[in-house]
């Protein structure tokens, strides 16, 4: 069953989010707190949105997808930038990681967005054969850039 989260699935949120973060070899970089994933889902400007994943057998929350929109000025509409996708190991394999990029799809297509995107990890071949499975093709003409902590600051001016 795939639902948007509510404020009561914060703290399974932010408990995968540091799961993934392990899982990705960068717990040190997982410095969110509960209350500031709380203020980005459910504030008075929500930054960003999230959809669950939960068990039939005893629902417990085993995944979740947190999303925001961005814009393409190619195609003049929004699309829908997938920040993490993660199902807790044990429940692997039971369709809901698919369940919820259907649902993601399925907003996509009923709002009109142009894209879904996300990136994956060069090393994750799991994930990349799952995405890929799904019809899903990576953009190998594109390298992410990123700015953070000291070069951020000292290019911004601080």
């Amino acid at each position: 069953m795939i639902r948007t989260a509510t404020a009561e699935d914060v703290p399974a949120i932010h408990a995968m989010v540091r799961e993934l973060a392990e899982y990705e070899k960068a717990l040190d970089e997982a410095k969110a707190t509960e209350e500031q994933l709380r203020e980005a889902l459910f504030g008075e400007r929500p930054a960003a949105y999230a959809h669950v994943a939960v068990s039939d057998d005893d629902g417990e929350v085993v995944g979740f997808a947190l999303w925001f929109l961005n814009f393409s000025t190619w195609r003049g509409v929004h699309g829908m930038y997938l920040e993490d996708l993660y199902v807790r190991p044990g429940r692997r394999g039971g369709g809901y990681g698919k369940a919820l990029l259907r649902e993601l799809a399925r907003i996509c297509v009923e709002r009109g967005y142009g894209r879904l995107e996300w990136s994956v990890l060069n090393w994750n071949a799991p994930s990349i054969a799952f995405y890929e499975s799904l019809g899903a093709r990576p953009q190998d003409e594109w390298t992410v850039y990123r700015l953070t902590d000291r070069a951020l600051a000292e290019l911004g001016g601080a």
